[in-house]
């Protein structure tokens, strides 16, 4: 296997990873970027957002960390943030990608049915009413993307939250066995984070929760996430007042407490230090139009 250190990240296939907007989502299909990779895409993770592919035509070797599958149409994947994924396709084979920020999956973890830290990949017969199901939902992402990109957030959320619980009902090879332990163990301290980020809890308490070392636990989140499990716990708190101040009308203040910050002084330092700005600074650049901001400091 490739030393993850050495599989590149991409924001999507063949362009440098960055930093992704709050509620990002992109949607396009893997022959668009056809002169990028021309039928084989090499292993790459995904920084900061996880992908459904669903191939509706073709076949190839599909590839998720330590695994390799041949497939056909239909299948359809999801690969979390951060796990190595690749492919070889004929040139007739196509899919629909659709790209999700981590903030978003967190948002609709409570809508479907699926495990989002796992990855997981399903392939069926066309004829299969369930899988009709899922390729007319993913064709009305596409052109709902297509017509309006993100402005209709709400409708490919409901969409885009159906295909996932309906893959979910399905069952499928994909499993945390394709997932090396030190993979196993990054994505059960993300989950663990997700958890318990509002609490402050201090890295040795994840390490015992965990059952495993702080020096395992270090080299997970290093090696999973390029960052330390206090950096990992910095930038959720992070990209949660940061959801909090683009989709809410709550408080600076509020949100701070929210998020495990008591002193609203303090809470604006670390948002600062962190993105350059104070929050109601922040907020006024990527607020929604039809949102207001009562009580901004």
């Amino acid at each position: 296997m490739t030393a993850r250190r050495d599989v590149p990240a991409f924001f999507v296939y063949g362009e440098p990873s960055r930093a992704l907007d709050v509620g990002f989502l992109h949607v396009e299909t893997v022959m668009e970027r056809k002169s990028v990779h021309f039928g084989h895409v090499a292993p790459h993770k995904h920084p900061l957002m996880g992908q459904i592919t669903y191939w509706f035509q073709g076949g190839g070797t599909y590839r998720v960390e330590d695994q390799t599958w041949s497939f056909s149409a239909p299948t359809i994947s999801f690969v979390p943030s951060n796990i190595v994924h690749g492919f070889d396709v004929g040139e007739q084979s196509d899919a629909i990608v659709v790209s999700i920020s981590d903030d978003l999956l967190r948002a609709m973890a409570t809508q479907v049915e699926l495990d989002l830290n796992t990855p997981i990949v399903l392939t069926g017969e066309s004829v299969d009413f369930t899988w009709k199901r899922i390729g007319s939902l993913l064709e009305m992402v596409a052109d709902e993307y297509r017509v309006g990109g993100n402005s209709g957030e709400k409708v490919l959320i409901g969409l885009i939250s159906a295909v996932l619980s309906m893959m979910a009902r399905l069952g499928g090879v994909g499993s945390p066995d394709a997932m090396s332990p030190t993979v196993s163990l990054g994505m059960a301290l993300r989950r663990s984070i997700d958890e318990h980020y509002k609490e402050d809890w201090p890295v040795g308490r994840y390490v015992a929760s965990l059952s495993t070392t702080p020096h395992l636990l270090d080299k997970a989140s290093r090696e999973v996430f390029g960052q330390t499990v206090k950096e990992m716990l910095l930038e959720r708190r992070l990209l949660e007042a940061k959801r909090l101040l683009k989709f809410t009308i709550r408080s600076v203040e509020d949100i701070g407490r929210e998020i495990g910050f008591d002193d609203p002084a303090y809470f604006s330092r670390f948002f600062r230090r962190r993105t350059g700005e104070a929050p109601a600074a922040w907020r006024r650049r990527h607020l929604q139009p039809e949102a207001a901001t009562p009580g901004d400091m």
